[in-house]
């Protein structure tokens, strides 16, 4: 069977890379006899959606588990859907990593154990990632209407909405600055979510 392990460097004894998007090499190791391939990651200087490029990118090797440091929400959401099991909190060395899989002394997640902060300030959208989608041919547009009363909502329609409901509509007068601030940036983060899920659909569709 063949495992992932985000690596900083090309060999079973470097040390594992604990970033899951943006470590510096992906080795794709066969658990029966740990032979091995080492991959440059190239996504490690994606400006948003390094995560589920990477996810798609051992997923495509043949990959049926990965062992990392840490991995974000959505790279977990795209290797599930993949049938890849995703185990974290790894240290240590490439071969050690897969030694402890082997012996079976590692467990599964179905969850990410870290946010998906691609980089920037959590707080902040991507740039890139909102000039993908604001320069890009959404045929297929974006519009599904509003969380929270109204906010802002991105999903399949025609045309591209992105609006700010007024404070009356969201509640938001009643808010005190912390909450509200709070919405703001939960919207954003599930904004981002959706921009890079889309841009990388985009990715996908322009290679094949």
């Amino acid at each position: 069977m063949k495992a992932a392990v985000s690596s900083s460097g090309k060999d079973l004894d470097d040390q594992v890379d604990p970033r899951f998007g943006r470590c510096a090499y992906f080795i794709i190791v066969d658990t029966d006899d740990m032979s091995y391939d080492a991959y440059k990651n190239d996504n490690s200087a994606l400006g948003g959606g390094a995560g589920i490029q990477s996810a798609q990118f051992v997923a495509s090797k043949g990959a049926k588990v990965v062992l990392t440091g840490n991995v974000g929400p959505n790279a977990v959401k795209t290797l599930s859907a993949a049938g890849v099991e995703v185990i974290v909190g790894q240290t240590g060395t490439v071969k050690e990593a897969i030694n402890a899989y082997r012996k079976g002394n590692l467990n599964a997640v179905s969850e990410a154990n870290v946010s998906d902060h691609h980089g920037v300030g959590s707080n902040t959208v991507p740039e890139e990632s909102l000039s993908q989608v604001a320069g890009g041919d959404f045929g297929r547009g974006m519009g599904r209407g509003g969380r929270c009363g109204g906010g802002m909502g991105m999903g399949r329609g025609k045309g591209m909405g992105m609006g700010v409901a007024p404070s009356s509509q969201t509640g938001a007068a009643s808010l005190s600055r912390d909450e509200e601030l709070s919405s703001l940036k939960n919207q954003i983060a599930e904004l981002r979510g959706q921009i890079e899920s889309i841009a990388s659909s985009i990715n996908t569709l322009v290679k094949k």
